[in-house]
């Protein structure tokens, strides 16, 4: 590895973090097309997973592509879907070496991407920035891998970790700024999660407002019972798709009401403690979301800590104290030793409008 193919290697995974939030159930993947030191084709994956990354830095690289280098954030597909394989499109575009940070875990791929590539003279080499690419790729990873999409969970909280006052008065903990940034960070998520507490207590849209994203994320809420506000989630279902996981408990009519405005239901099996987390994120990752943004509530944030479900946590902290009568920012874990408590490792910190932000993802 060198530095030059770290270089160009480090331009496709920012161009592939583009994607984010816009290409599920497919990875958002970027490619740089290099000739003679010279940069003749960028892509990444479009809305909707087409086309592919490479498909487009082909097309914007012309003849200018043969005999160059293609850097790729993972390994070109070998599979027929909408659209016939990148690694054909690369061979015939006589593209000469190719580089990618890591092999496509997907079985319809696993190797043979790459295995196509060097049955047709082409030099390829893997590996190139990997661990950065995994990172990057962690939700599509985690669906080919675990059957469920990566889970992120966000808190903004005062000082001394409260997300609202006894009362339940919390407008404005953190900054505009702040307020500003979670929905810069929806937008690179393939869905918003929150509780059905959250839906009764707040009637959040929880769509993207601050700008007009490329793909508004699903919105998914869980209620056992569907006992939900109607007027606001409704009548936005033009906006954004709304998809509302329930248990058995939940009344015809609900269903009904729900479906015949355009929600999706998704049906849970219930536990002793309610519906069953990891059935919620599997049922998520067999319907393509790959990338998942919980903003809570509490109870529902706890649940999925305990079931150990949550693999970032994304923080946005406050210089304000609110005391030990405020509403805390997670529920009850019931844990008995400290060496019980879930931890995570500081990722990136940084300040948003006088407020920190900091992001940690699991150990």
């Amino acid at each position: 590895m060198t530095e030059t193919d770290r270089r160009y290697m480090r331009l496709a995974l920012s161009l592939a973090a583009r994607g984010l939030g816009n290409v599920w159930p497919n990875p958002a993947v970027g490619c740089v097309i290099v000739n003679h030191g010279r940069i003749v084709g960028r892509g990444w994956t479009q809305p909707g997973g087409r086309p592919h990354a490479e498909r487009r830095a082909l097309d914007r690289a012309g003849e200018a592509a043969r005999g160059g280098t293609a850097y790729v954030t993972l390994e070109p597909c070998a599979h027929y879907g909408k659209t016939p394989p990148c690694a054909e499109a690369l061979i015939a575009a006589g593209i000469a070496r190719v580089v990618t940070a890591h092999t496509d875990p997907d079985p319809r791929v696993a190797g043979r991407g790459h295995a196509m590539l060097r049955e047709a003279g082409i030099a390829v080499e893997t590996g190139v920035m990997e661990a950065e690419a995994r990172a990057a790729q962690a939700g599509f990873l985690s669906r080919i891998e675990r059957g469920r999409p990566w889970l992120a969970l966000k808190l903004a909280t005062s000082f001394d970790g409260r997300i609202a006052l006894a009362n339940g008065e919390s407008q404005w903990i953190t900054s505009a700024a702040a307020r500003g940034m979670v929905h810069a960070l929806r937008a690179e998520f393939d869905a918003v999660l929150a509780g059905g507490g959250t839906a009764r207590a707040d009637d959040p849209l929880l769509t993207v407002r601050s700008f007009t994203p490329l793909r508004q994320p699903v919105r998914v809420i869980v209620s056992r019972g569907l006992d939900l506000p109607r007027e606001r989630l409704a009548g936005s279902l033009g906006t954004a798709p709304l998809w509302l996981a329930h248990g058995a408990s939940a009344g015809t009519e609900a269903r009904d009401w729900w479906q015949a405005r355009g929600a999706e239901l998704i049906a849970l099996p219930e536990t002793e403690a309610g519906l069953d987390p990891e059935a919620l994120l599997h049922a998520l990752g067999d319907r393509g979301l790959t990338r998942v943004f919980c903003e809570g509530g509490g109870q529902l944030a706890a649940t999925l800590m305990r079931a150990g479900l949550v693999d970032e946590l994304i923080g946005f902290t406050a210089g304000v104290v609110l005391g030990g009568d405020a509403r805390a920012a997670l529920g009850p874990l019931g844990l008995s030793h400290l060496t019980d408590a879930p931890r995570f490792s500081l990722s990136e910190t940084r300040t948003i409008g006088g407020d920190v932000l900091h992001r940690w993802r699991r150990d």
